[in-house]
């Protein structure tokens, strides 16, 4: 039984979409509701570059916001530098990490007890049952 609350599952599962239709790698949603009372669940993601990043950052506010009740970020830190963005939804923290912040501060790592929520992007999800992916042949 997850310890996140169902919101929270709701908005990291928006936002792991979010950051995979941006083509973000390696998207973990991580429940840390049993061992953090100030949030339920880490969404973390890597991009290649700062660009991407913000992609990707930009991405994730928007469909949170599209959401019916406009998930907006409490705190925001690490837009200037580009390398490592926090989204804090209090439900939900969403680092966006380069990809070499990503490997150095393991996050993963370091959360490693905790259970996963999963998540599928679903792009792959269909083509896993036979229909092409969004965009595929174009």
């Amino acid at each position: 039984m997850p310890a996140a609350s169902p919101r929270a599952v709701e908005l990291a599962t928006v936002a792991a979409q979010a950051a995979a239709d941006k083509k973000a790698h390696d998207i973990t949603i991580i429940d840390v509701g049993d061992q953090l009372a100030i949030t339920d669940a880490f969404v973390i993601a890597s991009a290649p570059n700062e660009r991407q990043v913000q992609a990707v950052v930009d991405a994730i506010e928007e469909a949170l916001l599209d959401l019916p009740d406009k998930a907006k970020p409490a705190r925001r830190e690490g837009e200037r530098a580009g390398r490592w963005v926090l989204l804090d939804y209090v439900d939900i923290v969403v680092h966006v990490q380069h990809t070499d912040e990503r490997e150095y501060y393991a996050l993963d790592r370091l959360w490693k007890d905790c259970p996963l929520i999963p998540f599928t992007d679903r792009d792959l999800a269909g083509e896993e049952h036979g229909e092409p992916a969004a965009g595929a042949g174009q």
